[in-house]
């Protein structure tokens, strides 16, 4: 049994989705504040991400080669996200 400080890493090849990742939020002062959650810093330095959906993995791969998750979708819809039309 893994200590319960040890996130599970999936790599995510039985997935194949693109997941969403909360990296922050910006205040009405227009000040950006990191959760901590940076994908760019979990690529550099192999870091696990946790996306909306609760998937914990370490990006690798590029993201525009799949669909994106639908319950990360659903999630950031939820919260009044737009997706970016493409």
């Amino acid at each position: 049994m893994q200590p319960a400080t040890s996130p599970v890493l999936d790599d995510g090849d039985h997935e194949r989705f693109t997941h969403v990742v909360l990296e922050g939020y910006t205040l009405d002062s227009g000040d950006f504040v990191s959760i901590g959650n940076s994908v760019v810093d979990s690529m550099v330095n192999a870091v696990p991400v946790r996306a909306l959906c609760g998937k914990v993995w370490v990006p690798g791969r590029d993201p525009a080669r799949y669909p994106l998750c639908p319950t990360c979708v659903e999630i950031a819809e939820s919260m009044g996200w737009t997706r970016p039309s493409a």
